[in-house]
């Protein structure tokens, strides 16, 4: 097995806990709207196909359109343009793990399914911008996840293999993207979906601290 050179992670769910800033800026779009809000808890299994299929879930069903969807994103986007750091913070940790694995010369990265525009800024927010080497939100142009080529853009930018990556997250849609493009899928614990999500689409490890990412980074 090839030696690790990089460990890619997921954002929201996985580096920081972003589900209260979320919820609240969707509550804002459908409270304008007379739409009912949904509790916070319920949005740990709307986020992480990207913009659009989140605010399709949160809509009432009865009133969903392609047409209605698109005005509630930019709506929910300019709610999460004021909101998007107001409750949100790194897990436990995390600070802490990347440091010490940037210390020891491993390449850092983060694909997320958010949005390019919030992922870029948000991350170097909360962990400035010399730690990590490349960061890819969703763009238009390139599939989302679990389709692999943000991981093949990522191990280009990086210059290696998707075999001597890792790939860190908190979802069955990260677990198949790492499988999807050849990377070891790592399962995150204490972020939003299920271990038993994450062991069903294929995680290869689950984790419950981020220090435990240490352990693999000798193997």
């Amino acid at each position: 097995m090839p030696t690790l050179k990089a460990f890619i992670f997921d954002l929201d769910g996985t580096l920081i806990d972003s589900l209260a800033d979320i919820a609240e800026s969707i509550n804002r779009m459908l409270d304008a709207r007379g739409y009912p809000r949904c509790e916070k808890e319920v949005f740990k299994q709307m986020v992480g196909d990207g913009m659009e299929k989140l605010v399709e879930r949160a809509l009432p069903e009865s009133v969903r359109s392609d047409e209605l969807i698109k005005v509630c994103v930019e709506e929910y986007r300019a709610h999460y343009d004021v909101l998007w750091n107001a409750q949100t913070q790194p897990y436990p940790g995390i600070e802490e793990m990347l440091a010490e694995m940037k210390g020891r010369g491993l390449k850092l990265g983060v694909i997320s399914n958010k949005t390019h525009r919030f992922t870029v800024p948000m991350t170097e927010h909360f962990f400035g911008k010399a730690v990590f080497d490349h960061i890819l939100g969703q763009r238009a142009e390139v599939p989302r996840k679990p389709a692999p080529d943000g991981a093949h853009e990522m191990a280009a930018f990086l210059g290696l293999k998707t075999d001597e990556m890792v790939y860190v997250g908190d979802s069955g849609i990260d677990m198949q993207f790492a499988k999807n493009s050849g990377m070891r899928a790592i399962g995150v614990c204490w972020g939003f979906r299920s271990e038993a999500e994450l062991m069903e689409c294929g995680a290869d490890v689950l984790i419950s601290s981020a220090s435990e990412l240490f352990d693999l980074c000798e193997k």
